[in-house]
């Protein structure tokens, strides 16, 4: 009889594909159980965030509340992995000693070894979907791990180390294996997306490996995640313009646009790149949504500097666009070199400045798409309703389109049936960040 084994993860996107990858290893060796289970299991795995301070308190109550299910005798074995673990090895195992083995976030080989006694191949294709709901026609697909960049604000390369992309092969590889398995939007992620291919092929290769993946059958959506602005590659937005299969939706934090702060950051651009930059991708992918985050409060960050942030939000009307207080990072260069000299209290006002000027563009920009006709994935079903999303927006972080359901206009079909399937839809009404449709015939 096969042990029981339930898995946690936390964090980002970037993890849950981490998580997949590694059940894939040990699918035949447990019975595995999903998230929200709270009944007995023979181990525990713990797959932990550690990038900023909310994150780190999560994963650390967390792994304290697993401790406790382990002294009630629900848990026989509980296993930590991830970014919180390879960041704080040194210390964790003193402080929480009922952690049976803790591993950290760059490689797979020895959990697998510790589970099992077995090796794995040094690469490997396979997914074990264990946190998307059944239909559901997206997923994510990491192209690279770890960055090169030294933005003096992060931590994650000295969590995940230096860039090292993963072949074009083998992500051709995956992506067929997913669309096996019903996936058609593969959503594109890595610490720095735009830096794929510099380590293997000596060149940026991302609009090449998009190409390569826009073939793969069954797959009809590409979406890019992460993308870094300095020496953006630009015949990237040649395959947004040119190329069906992907979505004219680009993610690029942004994080300021005042130079002082930028330079403090450590961002490798200036002001005026990125407003010409911007300008460009509106220009050469015309219907581009833009999503981007910024940060408040950093060091260096006046109410000059603020204010020109205000006037560049304004100016270039992101369609999406999300926004973080700064707090120092231990062992980051900003947090080593720059007083935190902001309150925050101002942080949380600057935030809330910022994201009522947004809230006022994300409406005008949704009121503008009332009576289109767009093409929307269906992702779930929720109060009578298809929660649906079109090429620009992505899940988990936008806004969603709530298509009313009807029987008679679909054919007498259960809702659920349309889970991960196309639709046309007309959209009819617009809310600050949801949209509402209703079927097109």
């Amino acid at each position: 009889m096969l042990k029981s084994l339930q898995v946690i993860t936390l964090g980002c996107s970037k993890n849950i594909v981490d998580t997949e990858h590694l059940l894939a290893q040990i699918q035949n060796d447990f019975q595995i159980f999903p998230e929200n289970y709270r009944g007995k299991s023979d181990f525990l795995l713990i797959n932990t965030c550690g990038f900023i301070g909310d994150a780190k308190e999560e994963s650390i109550r967390v792994i304290l509340e697993a401790a406790e299910r382990k002294k009630m005798g629900d848990v026989g074995k509980l296993v930590v992995f991830g970014c919180l673990s390879q960041r704080y090895s040194d210390s964790l195992p003193e402080l929480i000693p009922e952690v049976d083995a803790w591993y950290g976030a760059r490689e797979f080989a020895p959990i697998v070894r510790g589970l099992t006694g077995r090796k794995i191949p040094e690469m490997f294709s396979t997914r074990y979907r264990y946190s998307t709901p059944k239909g559901v026609g997206y997923a994510y697909l990491k192209i690279s791990e770890g960055c090169n960049r030294r933005c003096s604000y992060c931590a994650i390369p000295f969590i995940r180390g230096n860039h090292k992309s993963v072949p074009m092969e083998q992500l051709v590889a995956e992506a067929g294996h997913l669309a096996q398995n019903g996936v058609k939007e593969l959503i594109l992620i890595a610490q720095d997306t735009t830096y794929y291919g510099m380590d293997l092929y000596h060149r940026r290769a991302i609009a090449e490996l998009v190409e390569k993946l826009s073939k793969v059958e069954g797959i009809e959506w590409i979406r890019i995640h992460y993308s870094y602005p300095a020496d953006f590659p630009e015949d990237l937005l040649d395959q947004m313009a040119g190329n069906p299969k992907v979505c004219k939706y680009m993610d690029i934090p942004l994080q300021h646009v005042a130079d002082v702060v930028l330079d403090n950051m450590h961002r490798h651009v200036d002001g005026a790149w990125t407003r010409e930059l911007i300008s460009r991708m509106r220009k050469r992918v015309p219907g581009i949504a833009i999503r981007t985050t910024m940060i408040v409060g950093f060091p260096g960050e006046g109410e000059k500097e603020f204010e020109e942030l205000l006037d560049f939000i304004k100016e270039a009307k992101f369609e999406r666009l999300g926004a973080f207080r700064y707090s120092e990072e231990e062992g980051t260069f900003g947090a080593e070199n720059f007083e935190d000299n902001i309150g925050d209290e101002e942080k949380q006002s600057r935030y809330d400045r910022l994201m009522s000027v947004q809230n006022s563009i994300s409406l005008e920009c949704n009121e503008s798409r009332v009576g289109t006709v767009e093409k929307v994935i269906v992702d779930a079903v929720s109060d009578g309703a298809l929660v649906c999303r079109s090429q620009y927006e992505s899940p988990e972080v936008d806004g969603e389109i709530f298509v009313r359901y009807e029987p008679e206009c679909f054919g007498g079909q259960p809702a659920e049936s349309f889970v991960g399937q196309f639709l046309q839809v007309k959209i009819t009404g617009a809310e600050d960040y949801d949209l509402h449709a209703e079927l097109y015939k």
